[in-house]
């Protein structure tokens, strides 16, 4: 988590203020800072009509004087939860199509034509209706043969049409036009058959929703229950940067992957290292003992600490961290900032930064990330820095540890879910947050993810060829505009670059020796081999950012 948080942010934004601990890296690569940077904010998962619970604090113990204490697996099997995670509501079980979740940032959605996305195992597509100003979610098949409508075209009325027969549905999915029914015959297009289904949806924080159910009785859901609310990411005072990337592994090892700050000195070595090093370095790495306690856990998610830091898994989608001088209230939400008017005013104006994450179980062994900062300070900077540059980072960071969770969850699949705590030893407080989200998915979920009945219990695709596993380019620069927009633009300049060498040499090539002086001929032949030189380079540049960059750990 600290790793794909601190990915998205150069250094030269942090003020001197806030550096009480440090993300170092190598010198031409992009500094980050820590978790510090986390200000007061607060956040509503809005769940309207919840029961309240009551809930004991769940402690993993002190450790003692010997730094190497652990505690025993037993006591953190999250297949047998301990009493002091037991809620007054029991057998509650977590319904995941009854739920919001994100499709994408509006920023990387094209409004001139219909996305096609999956999501929970769902094929949805997302297009902008013009009638009604507003983002719509279909299934993504035609009633008429299935065609995918995301394959399909904006027509000039502002409808969805089907590519495949022309057929057009306006925003509320009603067909309006069947080209191949006789105009003086029977009106087959006010069919209900005819009609597209339609998945409520809405727009919060810069991104599109959806709820996973086209039952007509919750076409009215977000008047019962909204999406995860964090305030300031929607304040305009803060500038946001946003991030997606598909993952060839499944949802339940990403969100593992965003709740370990242990794995950073070793996956990510060369790329940042968080908080300060330890004063005694046990290894090159420079791990050490991680002080994480899990606190309150019901069926919304849970609540814990690290260092300074509080952090609260919003099941199904939501991540966060932060260290916030309030009140905890619970799952629910938190109370206002504790202190006086001055003191609170005084915190308010400090630079602050907010980090957030949004995890998609997309389908068995495929998950999607959304997640970004938002920043109150030296946001001119974010304004003339093409997010493209940013991602670069961020990928590098992402794709250092990519192939040890994909290997990782097949290895899991191998001995099977419910076996997941006999399989890995989780003997230290490092991994306390990790062993929560299991215990939640057990205690609530069964131990895994129901796709309502879309796929085969327990089995995964196949691992491709490392090269096409880490590949960016359909991960991340197809469905990012900024990306796209600078990959296309390199491949550009790469073919003008190579033209102009080629013309440049034939030009001296061709013109006879009289016509023209010797120094403008060498000025000739040393801009194409300049030009060609630099052609070579750009598509290196290319490749590596936009394709594929392998991260062998035996060579960091």
């Amino acid at each position: 988590m600290e790793a794909l948080r601190a990915s998205s942010v150069p250094s030269l934004y942090i003020p001197k203020a806030l550096q009480k601990t440090h993300l170092i890296t190598k010198p031409n690569l992009m500094k980050f800072q820590s978790s510090q940077l986390i200000p007061s904010w607060s956040f509503s998962s809005t769940k309207e009509n919840t029961s309240t619970r009551s809930f004991k604090v769940f402690s993993i113990p002190s450790p003692t004087a010997s730094s190497s204490t652990i505690i025993s697996t037993e006591n953190t099997d999250p297949r047998q939860p301990e009493a002091d995670f037991e809620t007054e509501i029991k057998d509650e079980k977590f319904d995941w199509f009854s739920e919001w979740y994100p499709i994408m940032p509006l920023c990387d959605l094209d409004k001139k034509v219909p996305h096609g996305k999956k999501v929970l195992g769902l094929d949805i597509v997302v297009w902008w209706d013009k009638n009604e100003s507003s983002w719509k979610v279909f299934d993504d098949a035609c009633p008429h043969r299935l065609a995918p409508l995301s394959d399909g075209r904006i027509d000039k009325s502002g409808r969805l049409q089907c590519a495949y027969h022309g057929w057009c549905f306006n925003g509320s999915g009603d067909c309006k036009l069947i080209p191949q029914a006789a105009p003086d015959g029977p009106q087959v297009h006010t069919s209900k058959q005819a009609c597209a289904r339609v998945y409520p949806s809405i727009v919060r924080h810069d991104m599109v929703w959806f709820w996973p159910n086209t039952n007509p009785e919750y076409k009215d859901i977000i008047t019962k229950k909204k999406p995860p609310f964090i305030p300031k990411m929607d304040d305009s005072s803060f500038s946001k940067v946003w991030i997606n990337r598909d993952f060839p592994y499944g949802y339940e090892v990403l969100v593992e992957n965003l709740l370990d700050p242990a794995h950073i000195p070793y996956a990510h070595y060369g790329i940042m290292e968080i908080d300060e090093p330890s004063k005694v370095k046990v290894d090159r790495e420079g791990g050490k003992p991680l002080d994480i306690v899990v606190e309150q856990l019901d069926i919304n998610g849970f609540f814990g600490k690290y260092l300074w830091d509080s952090a609260k898994f919003v099941a199904p989608c939501t991540y966060y961290n932060f260290n916030d001088p309030v009140a905890f209230k619970g799952l629910g939400g938190y109370s206002i900032l504790a202190g006086t008017d001055d003191e609170i005013k005084k915190l308010s104006e400090q630079p602050r930064m907010v980090f957030f994450f949004f995890c998609i179980p997309v389908s068995p062994g495929n998950s999607r990330l959304i997640w970004g900062y938002a920043k109150n300070f030296e946001s001119w900077i974010d304004k003339i820095t093409p997010r493209w540059m940013l991602h670069i980072g961020a990928n590098l960071a992402v794709d250092s540890d990519l192939y040890l969770l994909h290997k990782e969850e097949h290895k899991i699949m191998d001995v099977g879910p419910a076996n997941w705590q006999k399989a890995c030893f989780v003997p230290t407080k490092s991994d306390a947050f990790v062993t929560g989200f299991r215990r939640w998915l057990n205690k609530y979920s069964d131990g895994q993810i129901n796709w309502g009945g879309k796929f085969i219990s327990g089995t995964l695709p196949p691992s491709p060829p490392r090269e096409q596993l880490m590949d960016r380019y359909w991960s991340h620069v197809v469905n990012c505009r900024s990306c796209n927009s600078a990959y296309k633009s390199l491949n550009a300049l790469e073919v003008i670059l190579q033209v102009i060498s080629i013309v440049s040499i034939g030009i001296a090539a061709a013109t006879k020796q009289s016509a023209m002086s010797s120094t403008a001929r060498t000025t000739m032949v040393s801009m194409a081999v300049i030009c060609f030189a630099a052609s070579r380079w750009l598509v290196h540049f290319i490749y590596k950012n936009f394709h594929y960059h392998d991260h062998n750990h035996a060579l960091h």
